[in-house]
């Protein structure tokens, strides 16, 4: 009886994690469309922020991310960060007016932060960048995410080589005004706008 009864509990055991297992590959069945079609709205509204100029953005076909960041890592450039996406922006006609980038820093004071980079093809500036992926102290480094801070990267010219974060103020040229408290933040944040611009020299000519 007793080994009757444990047969029984197993049975009933594995029942219930079947059917819990079952339950729960159907709710992510359901909820994997709307969550990837939320994560690409979100990922438009970002290139917008960073390219409102554009009509459309469609993936730059030479992009090949290993060769992108073995090039980027061979300096002393944006090390520590990825390259990890790049679009070409297009105007209403189609034709090609720059870039947007997606690029991963892994040097934030709270792990990685993503952000996405726009590059005019035109002026050869950089229109701004919005971070899409962040966990920074709120109040310092999040503050990266507020005009004051990213307003210094729009217009940032290629011809300089390297762009350092000072906590002088006001910043000089070639120089980003770090966020106070938050010098660590501002450099990672200043690193992968590096790494863009030197990849964006690179497939633009300009090296």
């Amino acid at each position: 009886m007793k080994e009757n009864s444990i047969i029984k509990d197993t049975l009933i055991l594995t029942l219930i994690t079947l059917v819990a297992g079952l339950a729960l590959g159907g709710v992510q069945y359901i909820t994997a469309a709307p969550i990837a079609a939320a994560n690409k709205a979100a990922l438009e509204e970002a290139y917008m922020s960073v390219f409102p100029s554009a009509a459309s953005f469609e993936d730059y076909a030479d992009f090949n991310e290993e060769e992108a960041n073995k090039l980027v890592h061979a300096t002393e450039i944006g090390t520590d960060a990825d390259i990890t996406a790049a679009s070409v922006a297009k105007d209403s006609s189609g034709a090609d007016i720059g870039y947007v980038f997606t690029v991963t820093t892994h040097k934030g004071y709270g792990g990685d932060i993503t952000l996405t980079v726009g590059i005019d093809s035109a002026t050869n500036k950089m229109n701004g960048y919005s971070i899409t992926d962040i966990s920074e102290t709120p109040g310092l480094g999040m503050k990266s995410t507020e005009p004051k801070f990213m307003s210094q990267f729009e217009g940032l010219s290629m011809e300089v080589e390297k762009y350092t974060v000072t906590k002088s103020s006001p910043a000089k040229e070639g120089e980003i005004e770090a966020i106070g408290g938050a010098t660590i933040t501002s450099r990672a944040v200043t690193n992968a706008v590096n790494a863009v611009m030197y990849y964006y020299k690179h497939i633009a000519g300009l090296e």
